[in-house]
């Protein structure tokens, strides 16, 4: 049985009725516990080196908003109240512009850490049930309960000034994807044409398209409901698995129409989860495949042999997420102590912080600084659009007197007026 290799990988996964908790993919070690969030599905995502965000929705309300938390602190750092619940998220990759999908069908966008509500985007006309980002992060890729999937230029979630009448001139497409609700999203690494993202459905398909274009390429039929899907990193074989349990392992871009109906040749690992598979991520560089069942369970695969490597139960609630994140270097629970600091941490005692070499306080300043200095694009840009309408109006004027001019002079021209 190949075994666990040594991996900088820690799994964070969400619970809409337990606490998030950080543990080693491979042994179940458990590295940190979070508090506070009752997270729904999908709903969790990271931001930058230092923060992961939550959605929540208060049980006693029904009001949505989303948490923020750091690596070094077991509570919620802030909340960020939205103008209705929201449930997936996804985030730009430097953690500055959050991206929320809400049971109106509407995308939320907010910046991080100030929490301010940038749009509210009218993405789809039913609930929003996954989102994710293109591989070059200039989109937004979401898919909704009705089965559309819509693609969205970020520069719509951001800019509040675009007309949403023009909102197809700028790019934003949304299209039938499938025939029930669509499960999750996942977009590939990337090619020169922009790559391809691949949908799953409750109508017990997945499906592939082209982000650039939206073009259907492929679909893929199961025995089952399909809850999540992931895309190995050459995007040649794709791994979907839903409510009967079982991880399909399934290659893409199938030659011949019989391998097609067939399946494709594909192969199912299967039987030893505790009910549905409903979160799933790859790790070690596309070598092995997490599956998370419902009631907890952790399963890591061997893409190569479909051969379990390791599996542990975490019980600390049901699933609604699982992220990976890369912890190059130290842990959960404690910031860098800088010259001049007498150490300590925040309580967990794991290393240094976690995901990078920033003080507690940098990550923050950061942000505020690059808040305002967005504001003085905006100011600046406001100021050149109230230039620019002043030099019309003032062209228009001359191009009146000009014209009143030009009439004078072609009446006093006139023979007839000469007589």
């Amino acid at each position: 049985m190949p075994l666990p290799p040594p991996s900088p990988e820690t799994i964070l996964k969400s619970s809409p009725d337990g606490p998030i908790t950080a543990y080693d993919p491979y042994t179940g070690t458990v590295l940190a516990r979070f508090n506070g969030s009752q997270c729904p599905r999908n709903g969790i995502v990271l931001l930058g080196d230092n923060q992961f965000a939550t959605s929540h929705v208060s049980p006693a309300t029904g009001a949505g908003s989303v948490h923020l938390y750091y690596w070094w602190s077991p509570s919620c750092s802030m909340n960020i109240p939205l103008p209705e619940p929201v449930a997936p998220l996804a985030a730009t990759s430097d953690g500055s512009y959050l991206f929320s999908g809400g049971v109106s069908g509407r995308i939320h966008s907010v910046t991080v850490p100030s929490g301010e509500l940038l749009r509210s985007f009218s993405a789809h006309n039913a609930p929003v049930s996954c989102i994710t980002t293109s591989c070059d992060g200039s989109l937004v890729l979401s898919g909704s309960d009705d089965g559309t999937i819509a693609v969205t230029p970020i520069i719509l979630l951001l800019d509040s000034l675009i007309d949403m009448n023009h909102s197809k001139v700028f790019g934003f497409r949304r299209f039938a994807g499938h025939e029930l609700p669509v499960t999750g999203l996942t977009a590939g690494t990337g090619r020169s044409d922009g790559g391809i993202m691949i949908s799953s459905s409750l109508d017990w398909s997945c499906k592939v398209w082209s982000v650039a274009s939206g073009a259907h390429l492929q679909t893929v039929r199961f025995p089952g409901e399909i809850l999540c899907v992931v895309v190995d990193p050459s995007e040649t074989e794709m791994y979907a698995a839903g409510t009967d349990g079982v991880v399909y392992k399934r290659k893409l871009k199938v030659e011949t129409r019989e391998l097609a109906a067939r399946g494709g040749d594909a192969v199912a690992w299967g039987g030893v989860h505790d009910g549905a598979v409903v979160a799933m991520v790859m790790l070690n560089y596309g070598r092995t495949v997490l599956t998370v069942c419902e009631k907890g369970g952790s399963y890591a695969w061997d893409v190569d042999s479909g051969r379990m490597i390791s599996s542990f139960i975490e019980n600390s609630g049901g699933v609604s997420g699982v992220v990976v994140v890369k912890s190059y270097v130290g842990g959960f629970g404690t910031r860098r102590v800088e010259n001049g600091e007498s150490g300590g941490g925040y309580g967990y005692g794991y290393g240094y912080g976690y995901g990078g070499w920033k003080v507690a306080g940098e990550a923050v300043k950061e942000a505020e600084e690059m808040k305002e200095a967005l504001k003085v694009v905006v100011e600046e840009r406001s100021r050149a659009i109230s230039n620019l309408e002043s030099a019309i109006e003032i062209n228009e004027n001359l191009l009146d007197l000009m014209l009143k001019e030009a009439n004078a002079i072609s009446k006093f021209d006139d023979p007839k007026h000469k007589m």
